[in-house]
């Protein structure tokens, strides 16, 4: 038995949160690790114990094996939870700790050496007959012997970062021309992301769906598959939504795909919490893909169905505790669904996003949980991944887990920095993701452009109208009476779009007129600084807002706005839109494509900017010539600053 009583976790945000609940509910003392910008965190504030490991960067706390170890000693931590990210899958971080005589949540150095090279997993499988994607798994320094392979392969092929996971180091190529230059790019991001630029290659299974098996092992040897997830509902080889069990899913499949998972635990020796993940094809053949040596964001929802705790169980088997339960006493019930809410600018091209949370409010009710990592008044910083929080749902099946995370979504409350709430309310109420059959290139390749011809997105008449209140009385708007009636008017601007509006007030009753759209009549029942109870046009609702100096977040459960007062001098429009690039949020300059004097047109690749461990490439939004750079690769810079001029003129031929 490995007896310990604290336990560190080496994480933040909502997996710390999440990890801390059950270890006290166990009776275990538990020490947080921040920061310097985590200081304020909420994992911070719910361990007993709190100690800061180093500057805001990564490489300086989260990153840092020395001060993770130094943190465990200074606090008397006789285990370390890695959670998931950051050093979980670290071999060396494993390593270090059975050195330090300190328990790790996890499983061996070996295993995960093993299993966390997608090569080296590759030849693994093979041994234990797991059927494997056809691929290339050798050399990867040589640009032309990648060209042979993936031209022997056939297009599409899939090139990835052999080290690590999170859907980075992957690029889609499905043209031979094209190889070279995903092939550089999956390469640096690879690097970058992992400290290893090796590669391989993999036939990309069109139309799949990518479902995971969710294995547990116990160091005496006994093995076990907890069902299922879907994760094929995907943006850039990351989750979005996940789901158990999966819609496709029939006994016989599940018991060979789970029996092909626990021949992987066991090709490896396997102990604790791990996902097996596979590639499913249109005939319900499956591939395997890797094995993540952690617990996954998206465990939740196993535990709904299975109705146990995972990280109980990674507990009680780092303490040398056989399973719970054999393979014959795993049940499942109902579904259960999950999404991730990120700080991100969907209309923008899903941009992680930095600011202040100023109104956070979370959905309650039977079925519904939130595993959540803020609090309101905390600054989102651009150091770390931008998912916030997870919310996940349950119901006794499909259409009632559906049903509860729609209202779930509306009933959660994020405002001051964008999300992607309203992109995730679309996506549940799709049809092909109702119907269970999303492929894990439906949304980039289906859902996502059958958005593009859609009309620019502006709010509903009745959030511009419930802003144009808000926002002049905010400046003690006056204006001129006739026959008892107030009316003064009003600019305002949502992103881009500009509008005048007037608003008139007798007595209680608020009347807001604008061009071209009925007239809105409001009255206002109930007021707070987060929450309005209203009446619009004889209908009664409740709407949140969060204010800051001019500018008003209104969230009506179904949209979330930004609006900002305006001046009536400002100009209607810019002649200049687009000629400047500037930085979309802070982060890394990771590479400059362009220099002063090219001639460019709309949709050029300018510059790369890295920003919460994520690569964005910035493009000219229209023709022209670079006329200034202002910035070097490895800036840093803040949102806003200016990165690369362009002199504009008329559309270059290509």
């Amino acid at each position: 038995m490995n007896d310990f009583n604290t336990l560190l976790i080496a994480n933040r945000g909502e997996i710390a949160v999440r990890i801390i609940k059950t270890a006290k509910s166990m009776g275990y003392e538990t020490v947080a690790v921040f920061s310097e910008a985590d200081r304020e965190a909420l994992h911070v504030s719910l361990a007993d114990k709190a100690i800061c490991i180093g500057a805001s960067s990564v490489d300086q706390s989260y990153l840092n094996i020395d001060h993770i170890i130094n943190a465990a000693k200074q606090t008397g931590a006789d285990a370390i939870h890695p959670g998931y990210g950051f050093l979980s899958e670290s071999s060396e971080f494993s390593q270090r700790c059975l050195q330090e005589g300190i328990v790790f949540i996890g499983p061996t150095a070996e295993a995960i050496s093993l299993m966390g090279n997608k090569t080296l997993a590759r030849h693994k499988m093979i041994d234990a007959n797991v059927p494997l994607v056809p691929g290339y798994d050798g050399p990867s320094e040589d640009d032309q012997r990648l060209q042979q392979e993936a031209d022997r392969i056939g297009y599409p092929v899939m090139v990835k970062a052999a080290a690590g996971g999170g859907g980075r180091g992957i690029r889609l190529v499905r043209q031979a021309d094209k190889l070279q230059a995903e092939v550089e790019s999956a390469r640096a991001e690879a690097l970058s992301s992992f400290g290893s630029a090796e590669l391989l290659l993999e036939k990309c299974v069109e139309n799949a769906r990518h479902i995971e098996i969710q294995v547990f092992a116990d160091k005496a040897g006994n093995t076990v598959y907890l069902g299922e997830r879907d994760c094929s509902m995907q943006r850039r080889n990351q989750k979005v939504i996940e789901e158990a069990p999966a819609p496709i899913m029939t006994p016989e499949l599940r018991e060979q795909m789970g029996e092909a998972a626990v021949s992987a635990a066991k090709a490896v020796n396997y102990v604790g919490a791990g996902t097996v993940e596979f590639l499913v094809s249109q005939q319900q053949d499956f591939y395997f893909l890797e094995m993540n040596t952690r617990l996954q964001v998206e465990h939740p929802v196993t535990e709904f169905i299975t109705g146990l705790d995972l990280v109980e169980w990674q507990l009680r088997v780092a303490a040398g505790e056989n399973l719970p339960l054999q393979q014959d006493q795993i049940e499942y019930q109902g579904h259960a669904i999950e999404v991730r809410l990120y700080a991100e600018d969907c209309d923008g091209g899903f941009i992680p996003q930095t600011g202040t949370v100023l109104e956070w409010i979370t959905p309650q009710g039977p079925g519904i949980r939130m595993d959540e990592g803020i609090v309101k008044g905390q600054q989102i910083s651009p150091y770390y991944d931008s998912m916030l929080a997870k919310l996940i749902c349950y119901g006794k099946n499909r259409e009632e887990a559906i049903r509860r995370l729609k209202r779930g979504l509306k009933d959660t409350v994020l405002l001051g920095l964008s999300s992607n709430k309203t992109f995730l309310l679309g996506l549940v109420n799709d049809p092909v993701f109702a119907a269970g059959e999303a492929t894990t290139r439906y949304i980039e390749e289906q859902y996502l452009p059958s958005k593009e011809t859609d009309t620019a997105y502006s709010p509903q008449q009745s959030l511009w109208s419930v802003a144009a209140i808000l926002l002049s009385r905010t400046v003690g708007a006056t204006g001129w009476r006739s026959t008892g009636v107030l009316s003064w008017p009003v600019r305002l601007a949502f992103q881009d779009e500009l509008r005048d509006l007037v608003v008139s007030q007798e007595g209680e009753v608020y009347r807001v007129d604008s061009d071209g759209f009925e007239s809105q009549e409001i009255t206002i029942s109930n007021e707070t600084s987060s929450q309005l109870s209203l009446q619009i046009n004889g209908i009664r609702s409740s709407i949140s807002l969060a204010l800051q100096g001019e500018q008003l977040y209104l969230d009506d459960r179904s949209e979330v706005a930004l609006f900002e007062k305006r001046s009536f001098s400002e100009k209607t429009s810019n002649e200049e839109l687009g000629a400047n690039l500037v930085a979309p949020m802070s982060g890394r300059i990771a590479d400059i494509k362009v220099s002063v004097g090219d001639t460019v047109n709309k949709g050029d690749l300018l510059v790369v900017l890295e920003s919460m461990k994520m690569f964005q490439e910035l493009t000219a939004q229209q023709a022209g010539v670079v006329s200034d750079i202002y910035v070097s690769i490895d800036k840093q810079v803040e949102v806003g600053v200016a990165l690369v001029d362009i002199e504009q003129q008329e559309e270059l031929e290509k």
